[in-house]
């Protein structure tokens, strides 16, 4: 597993706003998508290309194309929702496809109530968008989703992460080709599964309570 955390002043900037319990829903929505598409750059550096011959207005030239079968960008309901317009601003001929899940509060393991994914998946490259990556549950869910269905490699875009979910999805993706972009590494877990400093629950300061 190959772990990127971006190092450049606006994404810690964005961070900085993104962590204060004071900021909005509307401004943690809006620094969200800008956060998204500035770690998207990272995250698709190995997007699969092929060469394209195009007329410029002063001669022949040959550029790059994103490849078929387009990528496949998989948001994690309902928090990756709001990171999903940055990501297809950056890509906008990716497909889309979606996976629900909720993180049992007892067991810290998450449940899926929701799927909408092609059945197969072979021979793609798959981005999945989960702001935080806490005890690393969801994503490998998720992760064990999509190469189930014959992706061949899979990035996951995470706002921040912590120490102790990132070793499990290390241990648990161990020999898969997995890539994860985050915008910050974290201290630690708290004891109810939180990340410290964090940024409370992206979710909640996305849409609100529900």
């Amino acid at each position: 597993m190959r772990v990127h955390v971006a190092d450049h002043p606006l994404v810690t900037h964005k961070l900085t706003v993104l962590r204060d319990k004071t900021t909005p829903s509307p401004t943690f929505r809006a620094l969200t998508e800008e956060l998204v598409t500035l770690l998207a750059y990272e995250a698709t550096r190995d997007v699969r290309t092929e060469p394209l011959d195009i007329d410029t207005p002063v001669g022949p030239t040959t550029g790059l194309a994103i490849s078929n079968p387009r990528p496949l960008v998989v948001p994690i309901l309902r928090a990756g929702l709001g990171m999903l317009e940055g990501m297809v601003k950056l890509v906008p001929t990716a497909e889309v496809g979606f996976l629900g899940m909720v993180r049992n509060e007892q067991t810290l393991q998450p449940d899926v109530y929701a799927e909408r994914l092609p059945d197969d998946l072979s021979n793609r490259q798959c981005f999945v968008l989960d702001p935080m990556l806490a005890t690393g549950g969801s994503l490998i869910a998720a992760i064990d989703y999509l190469f189930a269905r014959g992706a061949v490699d899979v990035t996951a875009i995470c706002l921040i992460a912590a120490p102790e979910g990132l070793d499990a999805v290390a241990k648990a993706t161990e020999g898969r080709e997995v890539h994860i972009v985050l915008g910050a590494l974290d201290e630690k877990l708290n004891e109810l599964g939180y990340i410290v400093p964090g940024l409370g629950d992206a979710g909640d300061r996305l849409y609100g309570l529900v």
